[in-house]
Order: C-alpha cells, then structure tokens, then sequence
C-alpha cells in the first residue's frame, strides 16, 4: 500500500537495475549511519507504482511536529544519499534522482525563506504562506506572490543552492568511507531484489567497526 503495485513487466536492462540497486542502497546506508533518523524498513529494486523504479521505506518511530536544523540536514543527506551512490560507483548522474532533488530543494528553501535558519539571510520569514514540507499533500510548494527585492532573491536561490551541496557533499564523503558495505549490500541486493530490516542489520553486523566510522 505504501510503494504501490509491483511492476514486474517492467523490465529494467542489467546496467539500470545495477544503477537503481545502488541508488537504492545509497538511500539506506545514509539513513543507517545517521542517529536520529527513521530506520529502513525495507528497500527493493522491484518496480512498483507510476514511475518508480526501486524504492527505501523508512518507518517512523514516533509522531514528530517540530524538527532542528540538524534533523532536517540529515533527513535531506538520506534524500540525497541515491544520487550521491550513483555519482561514486558510475561516475556520472541519472535522471532517478528528479523526485529526491524536488524534496531536497524543497526542504532547503524552507529553511531559508521560512524557518529564518540561514546565518546569510537572518532569522527573517521571507515566505509568508505556509509552505509543503511539514504539512503539504505532494510535496511541492504553492505558488507565492515574492515580496522581496530581486537582490535578496538571488542571495536566497544561492542559499539554497550552497545548504544543498554541501550535504551532498556530505552524503557523499559518508558513503565513500562506507565503499566496501556499499558494494556488498548493492550485490546482495541485485540477488534477492528487497532487504528486510533483518537483512540489513546482518549486512552491518558484518561490517567491521572501523569501516562504519563517521564522517
């Protein structure tokens, strides 16, 4: 109910199931190596819904309604920790990365324009109508009458622009220090297609500490 229907007559040649495996992994090691966020439930490269390709469910422990800086950094580098894959182990980008960017920029324009959490810009409210991202239906943000000068627009684009790459760039030094589990859980997940919870731990179990430091 949460992924949708399995497409299986989607058929994915060997390099793009390999891209999504890995994209998919990415996901889940960065929601593994950050404390405080929503533990993976399962993550499978089995085509399911509208567009689809694989996916990673998170299950939340508790109800939240307010969330730091911190937490919504992190909740981004797991946004960003499929693209972040892809770009270590192929060296180039994909087009699955499209919903993830939409949700992250999302997210860091909020910070900025809503949340007054930018040292550049001030605690100031620059947005005025509520936006999407702790309270929309698709995740995107209405359309708003800007009243602000062109210069503070820009200064707010570049914002959200530096806020996103440098978590990027975190997700990404996180994975590269995890390169061994990466490849290991993206090959055990190319064989049995979904990892539960329980496959996961194992995979981490089996890790050894120093390959799990943080970043």
């Amino acid at each position: 109910m949460v992924a949708g229907l399995e497409k299986r007559n989607r058929l994915l040649n060997p390099k793009e199931r390999e891209i999504v495996a890995y994209h998919e992994i990415g996901h889940t090691l960065i929601a593994l190596a950050l404390p405080g966020v929503d533990p993976v439930h399962k993550v499978s490269i089995i085509p399911r819904g509208v567009g689809a390709l694989g996916y990673t469910i998170q299950r939340p422990t508790e109800d939240r309604f307010l969330m730091t800086r911190q937490e919504l950094e992190d909740k981004m580098a797991v946004l960003l920790g499929g693209r972040a894959a892809e770009r270590i182990v192929f060296g180039h980008l994909s087009t699955g990365a499209a919903d993830d960017l939409r949700k992250v920029t999302d997210i860091a324009r909020s910070m900025v324009t809503r949340y007054g959490m930018s040292e550049k810009l001030g605690s100031v409210a620059y947005d005025r109508e509520p936006g999407s991202f702790l309270g929309g239906s698709d995740g995107s943000l209405p359309f708003q009458k800007r009243d602000y000068a062109e210069e503070t627009a820009a200064a707010v684009d570049h914002e959200v622009r530096d806020i996103v790459e440098r978590v990027f760039q975190r997700a990404e030094n996180l994975l590269k220090a995890r390169r061994a589990l990466l490849d290991r859980a993206a090959k055990k997940l190319l064989e049995k297609e979904t990892l539960e919870q329980d496959d996961l731990e194992q995979l981490i179990r089996e890790t050894p500490q120093e390959a799990l430091r943080a970043v």
